[in-house]
């Protein structure tokens, strides 16, 4: 199933939580909704669900209008970040309760339960309680459960945040395998980008209730909008050098230092901000782009974490663990055509 959203604003008083979002979820696909706490993924979320009235604007399910549509009557499954299984009830009966609710026949619908606990690999456990099962498998419960209703659009609501770091790698992997071999079309909120860049097919990132990039996970990376979604995309941090355009060179804004570019969009004595992610510089003995110190240097297996001072200024770049250099030591370096942006300085757009 397809979701169109049109205009969609949600105000709580005086405050906007969402400001005219306009997107098309395409049918079958999982889209993560990425950003910091607060920037309104969870209250978009909410309103596609039905759980929160919009303020204004249109939902579409395919060509129906949904957005006066009461919650049960969406076709939606939801999952949450705490679970919420019932205690009392088994694995199977937690599974089943949807279809209880909607008065299916008791052994259709444990049928149907055991279908949906073998898809997300809990059928060993449908005897037990949730207090005795992990948090991992806690959550595929929660999962199946939203399955077994056959929705048409599945909200995952921060779903992976109360597990462990290794628990959250192998959970994500499985919501994938599952949307997969479901085909449901599939809204995954988070606010954490390895996540969002694994296992999407489409990130919408947002900051303050405003839409600021929809992309491909490496299409958002490797062309970010602006300086936001530049920054919040990278581990490590994009590094972000301030200055301004002279002679065809980025000047530090102390003028400690300066780097060589190639960019017909910016004007002479422009003020920007230029963007290095740390894997877009190489170390060369001919022609090279700046000038740098080595401040420090840590070994990562093949690859070498590395500072660099640019004038009065320190940059986080990898480096190949061939380079033999030491730490006081100035090298030349030059920068790859990928992974290295300028941004206006007063709107942060990319130049």
């Amino acid at each position: 199933m397809q979701v169109k959203i049109e205009h969609l604003t949600k105000r709580f008083g005086d405050f906007t939580a969402v400001e005219d979002f306009n997107m098309v979820f395409d049918d079958g696909k999982l889209v993560a909704l990425l950003g910091p706490s607060g920037c309104g993924k969870s209250t978009i979320l909410n309103m596609l669900s039905g759980i929160l009235p919009s303020t204004s604007g249109k939902i579409y399910f395919d060509e129906t209008d949904v957005t006066n549509v009461p919650p049960q009557d969406r076709g939606v499954g939801l999952v949450f970040q705490n679970y919420a299984l019932y205690p009392h009830m088994s694995v199977l009966e937690n599974i089943a309760f949807p279809l209880e609710i909607k008065k299916v026949p008791k052994e259709e619908r444990n049928k149907k339960a055991e279908e949906m606990a073998r898809l997300v690999h809990v059928d060993q456990y449908l005897h037990r309680k949730p207090k005795e099962l992990s948090g991992g498998q806690q959550q595929r419960v929660a999962i199946a459960r939203a399955l077994i209703k056959q929705p048409r659009l599945l909200l995952l609501d921060e779903p992976l945040s109360n597990l462990d770091a290794r628990l959250r790698l192998e959970m994500r992997e499985e919501i994938r395998r599952i949307q997969l071999e479901t085909g449901v079309t599939t809204v995954f909120v988070t606010h954490d980008q390895e996540e969002a860049m694994s296992i999407s097919d489409k990130i919408v990132l947002m900051k303050n209730g405003v839409l600021q990039q929809e992309a491909g996970p490496q299409e958002l990376y490797d062309n970010p909008a602006n300086l936001f979604v530049a920054n919040f995309l990278g581990n490590p941090p994009i590094n972000n050098l301030n200055g301004y355009i002279k002679d065809g060179y980025f000047v530090l804004e102390d003028e400690s230092g300066k780097i060589k570019i190639n960019n017909p969009n910016v004007k002479e004595g422009q003020q920007v901000v230029m963007g290095i992610r740390a894997e877009s510089v190489a170390i060369k003995d001919g022609d090279h782009d700046f000038e740098a110190t080595v401040k420090q240097r840590y070994t990562m297996g093949k690859e070498e974490l590395a500072f660099l001072n640019i004038g009065n200024q320190t940059i986080r770049v990898y480096l190949s663990s061939d380079y033999e250099f030491k730490e006081g030591e100035t090298v030349f370096v030059k920068l790859r055509d990928k992974g290295v942006f300028l941004f206006d300085k007063e709107t942060g757009v990319q130049i």
